[in-house]
């Protein structure tokens, strides 16, 4: 999508470009279960990557991974300079940077859609109420939800909730945006209005990572799409070779298997 990048894929590096995000032989293990196995791979300013996989293939828990909802057993996650580790201000310091989509909404029900979005910004950067709500009915704007901000969230469909929640995450300024399965708990004609909004961010300049199933969503807006399997990356490329040339049968399997789930639905 951002064709004014040079990507060389091979060898991760793209063209007089730092990583936002560098993972080297990450792993992490559940119990006797090796979920991550010795993963490396970077993120770049501005790039939309896709992650996509079978279920159990350790893709929701990488990105998980990435602000230190999950913590990595050995090697190394830097974020824009910081090493994620157990020291509490690192950890405090990316996550300032780095939002997250989750499946489910996570809103606080007691609070409305106004206060959902505003409250981190007033907590946790020392803005104003009336600095946050500004900024805040712009983002409800950006993501068609400026008029529901008075309404709680018991009082909105999925998709509006799914909308809002993005909505919130925008408002701490974050330099990524991590998105695990954020259609995968909506009703079908739900999630077009959110991948709307996503397509609209990504658009924007967003650097985002998604893990999902929405392939027309990866086809159409990502830079790159990555395949777990088995805890590893089997086969990063752009879309156009990932879905036109993948490399490997395991791939061809699961997207044939994708595709199939789609025309039968």
């Amino acid at each position: 999508m951002n064709t004014e990048k040079s990507f060389n894929l091979s060898s991760g590096i793209s063209a007089g470009q730092e990583p936002l995000i560098l993972a080297e032989h990450v792993n992490k293990h559940f119990g006797q279960f090796h979920v991550i196995r010795d993963v490396s791979t970077r993120f770049y300013q501005g790039e939309v990557t896709v992650i996509i996989g079978a279920s159990g293939s350790g893709k929701s828990t990488f990105l998980r991974m990435l602000n230190r909802l999950e913590k990595h057993d050995s090697g190394r996650i830097v974020i824009d300079g910081i090493e994620l580790n157990d020291d509490l201000k690192h950890i405090d310091a990316v996550r300032r940077e780095v939002g997250m989509v989750f499946q489910s909404f996570n809103l606080f029900p007691h609070l409305t859609v106004m206060d959902n979005v505003t409250l981190a910004p007033r907590r946790l950067r020392n803005v104003t109420r009336a600095q946050a709500e500004e900024a805040g009915r712009g983002l409800l704007a950006k993501v068609g939800m400026e008029a529901h901000s008075h309404k709680y969230p018991h009082q909105l469909s999925g998709g509006q909730q799914q909308r809002v929640a993005i909505a919130r995450s925008l408002a701490m300024q974050p330099k990524v945006m991590l998105f695990d399965e954020p259609t995968s708990a909506l009703d079908p004609e739900m999630i077009k209005e959110v991948l709307d909004v996503m397509k609209d961010l990504a658009r924007s300049g967003m650097t985002m990572i998604v893990v999902t199933h929405e392939m027309g969503f990866a086809r159409e807006v990502a830079d790159r799409v990555i395949f777990f399997e088995k805890g590893q990356i089997l086969e990063e490329a752009p879309p156009e070779e990932f879905f036109g040339n993948a490399r490997s049968e395991r791939i061809r399997a699961f997207l044939g298997q994708i595709a199939g789930m789609a025309s039968s639905g």
